[in-house]
C-alpha cells in the first residue's frame, strides 16, 4: 500500500507547551523530523500544525515532541478485532490502522485478538478505525460513540485534577519541614524527620521536573526544570549526604547543616506557580466547541418516498430535503423549498430582529427557527458552511497571534545556563582559592547559588499581579481571560465598538405609542392580534402592554410581510406597516401620520393599528440605546481614545445613533466578515486596537483585534473568543478595564524589577563575594530563606493592587 500525499494541515494538540520559550523547543524539535514540510506551534491554541507527506510521518512528529519533554494529547484504547484467522490477518489489519489519518501508533496481536491503538482525538476516532477496519474484510468491537470518544477537555480536566493533588499535598507536605528548619533545628532527629517529610515532595511530587531536565539535557538545551531539578536535586542529595556522614564536616571544623526544606519549598512553590497558571489560562478551546455546538446532531431528511428519517449530521448529503419544526436548529446552509417561517440569525448576524424566511429564501447553519415550520434543500454541508467558515476564521484568528513575548521566558532561556555556569565558576574558583576548606565551602556556595537563583521571584512576578488584577476586575464585573489582553489594554488607541447590542440595548422596545382614542377596548384588541402574532416586534408591543386583559379574536390571519389581521365583535381590525393599511383603503389621521413621519425620520420602525375603516395608534420600535453608553463614549474620548461605530443597519440609523452617543466615526451596512478587515485595516494604521461586540458575527474582529471585548448579555462565543467580558454589558466598564491594565503592568514592572535586584545582589552574595573582604559566607538555609522572601515580597506587592482605586 503506497502511502498517501497529505496537502491538509495536521493538527497536534499540544500539552505542557506553557510559553514561547517551549514554542521555540518544539519548533526546533519539528524542524528536525524528516517528511515535515512546515511547521509552527499556536501557543494560544496549545497545538502545532505541520503538513506532511505521508501520515507515517504525524507519529515521528509526535514522538519528537514527546522526547522533548513536552505532551501531545493522544487517546490509547484497546480494541477487539473480529473476523481474523491467521497471523498475516493481523497484519493486514494493523497497517490499515497505521495508514488512517491521526494515528500514531498501532499493533495488532493475533494472540489475544486485540489491536492497540494511539490516536490523536481531534482528527480520528473509533468509529472511522473501525470503518477502515471493515473495508477490508474484518470488523473491531467498539463502544458506543459517547463512551469512546475522549475528548481533548478531558484530558486537560484530568490533567489540572491531578496538578491540584499535587501541589495540595507538596504544600501540606513541606509545611512540617519548614516549620523544623526554621524554628525547632534543635528537637531530637530533627534532620531525619525532614527527610522523611521532604522526600515524597521531591522524588514523588516533584519527579516531573527532574524527568522533563534530563529529557531537555538529552537535547542539549535547558529550561525552568533544569534549574529546579538542579538546585532542589542538589540541595537534597546534599542534605541526604550530611544525614548519612555528618563526621564528613565536624572533622573539617564545619557544621553539617541539612537543606530539605529549600528543596521541598522550591517544589511546592513552583507547582503552586503551574496550578495558578493553569487555571488563568482555563479553557480557550471552548469557543470553537461552543461554535461547533450550534449545529445539531440530528436531522429530520425527507425520503423520496415522502417518509421522514433521522439522520446524523455528518451523513447529511447536498440535495438532501430536511424538515425544520418550530424552535429546532439548523443543521446546515440551504434554500427554502416550502413553509415560511422567522429564523433567529442573531448568531450569525448580531441584529436582533428575527429574519422571514421564504421559498428561494436562504437559511443557515447554527440559526434557530422560531415558531414556523419548512422543508428547505441542503446546499453547502459539512466544511463549506457559512458556520463552518466561521469557526474555521476563528481559529486560524486565535492561532495567527503571536502572544507577546512575555520578559520572564525570554529571560528564562539563558537565566538557567548562566545561573548553572555562576554556580560551577563559584565551586571552581573556591576551589582554587579558598585553601584547605575550598572544596566544602565550594559545594555550599554553589549550592547556595542554585537555592537563591531559584527562579521563583521571576516566575511569580507576572502571574501574581495578573491574578489579583483579574480578581479585581471580576468584583467590578470585568472577566479577563489573560494576561496579554490585560498588559495589552493599557495601549489601546483606538477601539471599535458594534452597535447592536454593545451600544444599543440589542432588542427591540416601543419607544413611542399615539392612540386616536385612547379606550381599553382598543388596547386589549391590540394586545390579543399581537399576542397571536409570529413577528419579533410583536413582542415589543406586548411588553409594552403588560397588565392590559386580552379578548377572544376569531378568523386571525398572519399577513406573511405586512402584519396580522383578526375579527372582534364582526368588526376587522389589523396591525402592520402603512402598505397594508393603503391596500385596506384604511384612513389615517393627519395627527398621527405627523407623528409616524417624524419618529420614521429618527430611524424607528413604525407600525400602524386599525380597524376597518382608521388607524387607531401609530406605534414607533426602536433598539434603544443603552443609559450608560453616552457617558462611556465620554470617557473614552476624554482618555484620548478613538471611537469608531460598525453596524449592518442602514445609514440613517447609523447616523442617528452616532450624533446621540457623541461618536464621530462610524461605519453602515458592514457585513460580518468585513468587521475584520476593518480592525486589520486600523492595525495597518499602526493602531492598537480594542474590538468590542456581543454576537458570534462579532467573533472573527474579536479574535483578530489585539484586545477583544464581549458583552456579557451576548452570545457565549463572543465570550469565549473575547479576552474581556463586561458582565453587565455596561460600556462604562471600558475605561476602567483600561485603568486596572495601567495599574497591572505598572506592578508587573516593579514586580520583575525587584526579582531581577535580588537576584543581582543574592547571586554574587551566594556565591562569597564579600568573603574575601569581611569573610561573610551566605548559608544555604539563609539563602532558602532569602529565596522565599523574594517570593512573598513580589506576591505582597501584588496584592497592593487590591487597595487601588
Amino acid at each position: 500500500m503506497t502511502a498517501n500525499t497529505i496537502q491538509e494541515p495536521v493538527y497536534i494538540p499540544l500539552e505542557d507547551v506553557e510559553s514561547e520559550h517551549c514554542a521555540l523547543i518544539v519548533e526546533k524539535g519539528l524542524a528536525q523530523v524528516k517528511g515535515v514540510e512546515s511547521h509552527k506551534v499556536e501557543l494560544n491554541n496549545r497545538r502545532a500544525v505541520i503538513t506532511v507527506k505521508d501520515n507515517e510521518v504525524v507519529a515521528d512528529a509526535v514522538k519528537a515532541i514527546k522526547d522533548l519533554g513536552y505532551g501531545v494529547s493522544t487517546v490509547k484504547k484497546t480494541f477487539p478485532v473480529l473476523g481474523m484467522t491467521c497471523a498475516s490477518c493481523a497484519g493486514s489489519a494493523e497497517s490499515i490502522v497505521k495508514y488512517q489519518e491521526g494515528v500514531v501508533s498501532a499493533s495488532v496481536n493475533f494472540a489475544t485478538g486485540n489491536l492497540t491503538v494511539e490516536y490523536l482525538p481531534n482528527i480520528t476516532d473509533a468509529s472511522r478505525l473501525q470503518k477502515a477496519v471493515q473495508s477490508i474484510g474484518y470488523d473491531l468491537l467498539v463502544e458506543d460513540e459517547a463512551r469512546q470518544q475522549e475528548t481533548l477537555e478531558a484530558i486537560h480536566a484530568e490533567k489540572f485534577r491531578k496538578l491540584k493533588n499535587k501541589t495540595i499535598w507538596a504544600v501540606l507536605l513541606s509545611l512540617p519541614v519548614v516549620t523544623i528548619g526554621m524554628f525547632f533545628m534543635k528537637i531530637p532527629y530533627a534532620n531525619e524527620i525532614m527527610w522523611l517529610f521532604a522526600t515524597p515532595v521531591v522524588l514523588w511530587l516533584g519527579k516531573d521536573f527532574f524527568v522533563n531536565a534530563w529529557k531537555q539535557a538529552k537535547h542539549r538545551s535547558a529550561n525552568m526544570d533544569t534549574l529546579v531539578a538542579l538546585s532542589t536535586g542538589i540541595a537534597y542529595l546534599f542534605s541526604v549526604f550530611n544525614v548519612l556522614f555528618p563526621g564528613f564536616w565536624h572533622q573539617r571544623g564545619l557544621h553539617a547543616h541539612v537543606y530539605f526544606e529549600a528543596a521541598a519549598v522550591v517544589i511546592a512553590f513552583i507547582l503552586l506557580g503551574k496550578l495558578l497558571e493553569e487555571k488563568a489560562k482555563g479553557n480557550t478551546s471552548s469557543a470553537i466547541k461552543k461554535l461547533m455546538g450550534l449545529q445539531p446532531k440530528t436531522v429530520l431528511v425527507i425520503q423520496p418516498d415522502g417518509t421522514e428519517q433521522q439522520v446524523a449530521i455528518e451523513e447529511v448529503q447536498a440535495g438532501d430535503i430536511i424538515l425544520v419544526k418550530p424552535g429546532e436548529k439548523i443543521a446546515v446552509d440551504g434554500m427554502v423549498i416550502s413553509g415560511n417561517s422567522y429564523v433567529d440569525e442573531s448568531m450569525l448576524s448580531g441584529e436582533p430582529v428575527a429574519v422571514l424566511k421564504k421559498e428561494n429564501e436562504k437559511v443557515f447553519a447554527g440559526t434557530i427557527n422560531q415558531k414556523g415550520s419548512f422543508k428547505f434543500k441542503a446546499v453547502n454541508v459539512g466544511k463549506e458552511t457559512m458556520l463552518a467558515h466561521i469557526i474555521k476564521m476563528v481559529q486560524e484568528a486565535q492561532g495567527s497571534k503571536a502572544p507577546v513575548q512575555k520578559l520572564v521566558d525570554k529571560i528564562a532561556g539563558i537565566f538557567v545556563p548562566v545561573v548553572i555556569g555562576i554556580a560551577i565558576l563559584t565551586f571552581i574558583l573556591w576551589l582554587i582559592l579558598g585553601g584547605e576548606n575550598g572544596i566544602v565551602q565550594g559545594l555550599l556556595a554553589a549550592v547556595t547559588v542554585l537555592v537563591i537563583a531559584c527562579p521563583c521571584a521571576l516566575g511569580l512576578a507576572t502571574p501574581t499581579a495578573i491574578m489579583v488584577g483579574v480578581g479585581k476586575g471580576a468584583e467590578k464585573g470585568i472577566l479577563i481571560k489573560d494576561a496579554e489582553s490585560l498588559e495589552l489594554a493599557k495601549k489601546v488607541n483606538a477601539i471599535v465598538l458594534d452597535k447592536t447590542g454593545t451600544i444599543t440595548e440589542g432588542r427591540p422596545v416601543v419607544t413611542n405609542i399615539q392612540w386616536n382614542n385612547n379606550d381599553d377596548a382598543t388596547r386589549n384588541i391590540l394586545l390579543s392580534l399581537e399576542k397571536q402574532s409570529e413577528h419579533p416586534l410583536a413582542e415589543a408591543v406586548v411588553k409594552q402592554l403588560e397588565g392590559v386583559d386580552s379578548v377572544s379574536l376569531s378568523s386571525f390571519d398572519s399577513i406573511t410581510g405586512k402584519g396580522v389581521k383578526a375579527v372582534y365583535n364582526n368588526e376587522t381590525y389589523v396591525v402592520g406597516n402603512k402598505k397594508l393599511l393603503a391596500e385596506n383603503n384604511i384612513t389615517i389621521d393627519n395627527e398621527l401620520l405627523k407623528y409616524g413621519e417624524e419618529w420614521g425620520k429618527q430611524s424607528k420602525t413604525i407600525i400602524w393599528f386599525a380597524n376597518s375603516k382608521q388607524a387607531l395608534a401609530v406605534i414607533a420600535i426602536a433598539d434603544t440605546i443603552k443609559e450608560t453608553s453616552v457617558e462611556a463614549v465620554r470617557q473614552l474620548q476624554n482618555m484620548g481614545i478613538e471611537l469608531y461605530m460598525l453596524t449592518g443597519d442602514n445609514e440613517a440609523t447609523a447616523k442617528a445613533i452616532a450624533q446621540q452617543t457623541g461618536i464621530q466615526h462610524y461605519r453602515a451596512e458592514v457585513l460580518p466578515q468585513h468587521k475584520a478587515d476593518f480592525v486589520k485595516e486600523l492595525q495597518q494604521q499602526g493602531k492598537v486596537v480594542a474590538m468590542v461586540g456581543d454576537g458570534i458575527n462579532d467573533s472573527t474582529a474579536l479574535a483578530t483585534a489585539d484586545v477583544s471585548i464581549a458583552m456579557g448579555k451576548g452570545s457565549d462565543i463572543a465570550m469565549d473568543v473575547a479576552k474581556m467580558t463586561i458582565i453587565s454589558s455596561d460600556l462604562t466598564k471600558i475605561p476602567q478595564a483600561i485603568r486596572l491594565s495601567k495599574q497591572t503592568v505598572s506592578t508587573i514592572k516593579q514586580n520583575l524589577f525587584w526579582a531581577f535586584i535580588y537576584n543581582l545582589i543574592g547571586i554574587p552574595l551566594a556565591a562569597g563575594i564579600l568573603y574575601p573582604i569581611n569573610g561573610f559566607l551566605l548559608n544555604p538555609m539563609i539563602a532558602g530563606a532569602a529565596m522565599a522572601l523574594s517570593s512573598v515580597s513580589v506576591v505582597g506587592n501584588s496584592l497592593r493592587l487590591k487597595w487601588k482605586k
